[in-house]
């Protein structure tokens, strides 16, 4: 069937927004040329922390994904929240979960629409498509900035006028030859909200971040230790971290996620940090099966409950202690090590007393020095 371009695009975001996308654009794979400089420079400051994915070649040219293609598709998808996810904050015995991790896994909700729409596309023009949602090395931020759908505020997170912060990105690359839309431009102004709120000063200056810092780093991408200064500014937050998307004036137009699969389900949104601690590999894998939690696995799941659960310090209570004290044995020396710090930020003195039986038989050099520095800040 053969279109013209402006027809065409007018059936396709037509279509988006049948299937519950919140907003389309389009661009070249080309369009962003200055993007791979900005790239380069944040890792060669050590940025990106553990991230060694990001230094991708691939990821310098969204050309080199797929080099026949001559659009890209840029998308988005609400996931807002029905309240202020920052509440949960001052109730430090439940444990905070990011938004967009309280309801289902938003890769395979956001891929199945996108290849909905892709194959529409193809029945409609004709042409090859390849979909991506947060599964390549591509800088999708920059691509949706340049398909005009918001610009990378300065907590360097997509920011729109429609649709503020809580927003997806998925994206379409096509054989075809569609139109270009004009790029959007920066309406952040002299607002520093996102800045300010951050718990660990994790942004150097406007719209650089230094994921080392950052909590939705440390809890979900690290794989080791926390470094123990950072450990009392998580709070209670156990995945990822939302404060510099909440504090941004723009979500006063967001809208609340309407996919039904999107929306946080009752057991994530304040869950007892207790009752998590004690939670075993199998009942994890249960609880969040369909959730993006499931891949930070158990043992870092474990470390960064214990974390939460010593940031009680002496507010806590004694099925508190016991469940920090269950993990004192662990098999994994990094829920041993979060378990030996929670126990001196909540127990200084039952750690103390056990602290010299404990350093007889461990071997572990990590651990050994959680239990020799007494909780560091404890």
């Amino acid at each position: 069937m053969t279109h013209e371009p402006t027809d065409l695009k007018k059936k396709l975001v037509d279509q988006a927004r049948a299937i519950g996308f919140a907003d389309i654009g389009f661009t070249r794979p080309s369009a962003i040329p200055q993007a791979s400089a900005r790239l380069q420079a944040f890792l060669e400051a050590g940025f990106h922390g553990d991230m060694d994915w990001m230094a991708r070649p691939m990821r310098f040219d969204p050309q080199a994904i797929w080099d026949e293609a001559r659009s890209v598709i840029m998308l988005t998808f609400n996931y807002g929240p029905a309240h202020d996810p920052r509440e949960i904050l001052a109730t430090p015995e439940k444990a905070a979960i990011s938004v967009y991790a309280q309801g289902h896994d938003y890769h395979d909700i956001i891929k199945k629409k996108l290849k909905q729409l892709a194959r529409w596309l193809i029945a409609e023009a004709g042409g090859e498509v390849k979909v991506f949602v947060d599964t390549a090395p591509l800088m999708e931020k920059p691509l949706a900035q340049a398909a005009g759908l918001g610009w990378q505020g300065k907590h360097t997170n997509m920011v729109s006028r429609q649709h503020g912060s809580w927003t997806f990105l998925g994206s379409i690359f096509t054989t075809l030859d569609l139109d270009e839309d004009p790029p959007s431009s920066d309406h952040c102004g002299q607002c520093a909200a996102c800045l300010e709120v951050c718990p660990t000063d994790a942004f150097p200056t406007p719209y650089q971040l230094d994921a080392r810092k950052c909590i939705s780093y440390l809890t979900i991408e690290h794989k080791g230790h926390i470094d123990t200064a950072l450990r009392p500014l998580i709070g209670n937050r156990i995945y990822g971290c939302d404060d510099c998307l909440a504090v941004c004036p723009w979500n006063k137009f967001a809208q609340n996620a309407a996919e039904i699969k999107l929306q946080a389900r009752p057991a994530l949104q304040a869950p007892d940090l207790t009752a998590l601690a004690g939670m075993e590999d199998t009942a994890f894998r249960e609880m969040f099966r369909a959730s993006p939690i499931k891949r930070i696995g158990h043992v870092r799941f474990l470390r960064n409950i214990l974390i939460a659960l010593g940031n009680l310090g002496a507010k806590a209570e004694d099925d508190q202690i016991s469940a920090v004290a269950a993990r004192l044995d662990h098999a994994d020396p990094l829920v041993r090590a979060m378990a030996v710090w929670a126990l001196w930020q909540i127990a200084p003195q039952t750690a103390r007393a056990q602290s010299a039986a404990a350093l007889a038989k461990e071997t572990d050099a990590q651990v050994r020095s959680e239990w020799a520095q007494g909780g560091g800040n404890g």
